[in-house]
């Protein structure tokens, strides 16, 4: 828990993407307590520009759910922007369908809700003749509703959502899987302290040709080092070329890691270090 950092001080600045009520702020608020100025953001790339230019301390971006999979622009993200992971926290993610007070679930004809919702409310869904819209946001398609008045419509979105916005719940944990579950990164200019139970990420590119993946894997197994994620993602840079991320358990201030990082930087074309970290538990 990273609340340790806020000892003797009243007050966190983060920032997170979506409005108020959304899964990010809930994972915020899990990640540093009660004491936080919010400052919600439109895009995930706002979250990175108020860390990188002071406006905040910290940002709260989802990284990864158990259902959908990675969130491929916070990875992109990360290795745009200069700052570090500082944290992670896996949050429990139970949507619920919402609308104006007095509508049923026969009237709605069209749902809001952020893609990755959508996807992990995909079986419910199936079973509804409705039109099916992608938004920003989860909160911000509660919102548009609360606020538009839009009769026949209804949001996918946390009940902490409905009761800010004054929605009534048609229908509540519609995730089509109860192990839903999504892991959310704080990013700082800050690197974190070793603690008990620690995990680095990191994003590597190798040379184009055969043994190349293989050697540097090898580095991580003759040390006896427990990679936890291996995914690559396209080189924006150089179409069909491929950068990997990487996850492994252990912190970059043990000497075993660092002799690791001196041996990959001679085996990779290029190398970033997204952060040495807490692991969640």
């Amino acid at each position: 828990m990273v609340q340790a950092i806020l000892r003797n001080r009243s007050m966190v600045k983060v920032g997170f993407q979506g409005e108020r009520g959304a899964f990010s702020e809930d994972a915020a608020s899990k990640l540093f307590g009660r004491n936080i100025d919010f400052s919600p953001c439109m895009r995930l790339n706002q979250v990175f520009e108020l860390v990188s230019q002071d406006k905040t301390e910290f940002g709260v971006v989802p990284l990864e759910n158990s259902q959908a999979g990675s969130i491929n622009e916070t990875y992109d993200l990360l290795l745009t922007y200069p700052l570090n992971i500082f944290a992670e926290v896996i949050l429990r993610v139970s949507h619920c369908l919402m609308a104006l007070p007095g509508e049923k679930l026969t009237d709605i004809t069209t749902i809001y809700s952020h893609p990755q919702a959508l996807a992990q409310c995909d079986e419910f869904l199936s079973r509804l003749k409705v039109e099916i819209m992608p938004n920003y946001d989860t909160a911000g398609s509660a919102k548009m509703i609360k606020e538009k008045r839009l009769k026949n419509c209804a949001a996918i979105a946390s009940k902490r959502a409905a009761d800010i916005y004054g929605l009534e719940i048609l229908a509540p944990e519609i995730e089509t899987s109860a192990n839903n579950y999504t892991k959310f990164v704080a990013v700082s200019k800050q690197k974190a302290r070793p603690a008990q139970r620690n995990k680095t990420s990191l994003v590597f590119a190798t040379e184009h040709k055969p043994g190349s993946l293989y050697r540097i894997l090898g580095i991580f197994a003759t040390r006896n080092i427990n990679l936890t994620k291996l995914e690559s993602r396209p080189n924006r840079a150089k179409p069909w070329e491929y950068v990997f991320y990487t996850d492994f358990e252990g912190h970059l201030d043990g000497e075993i890691y660092q002799e690791a990082m001196r041996e990959l930087q001679r085996e990779t074309i290029f190398i970033k270090i997204l952060g040495s970290y807490p692991q969640a538990t």
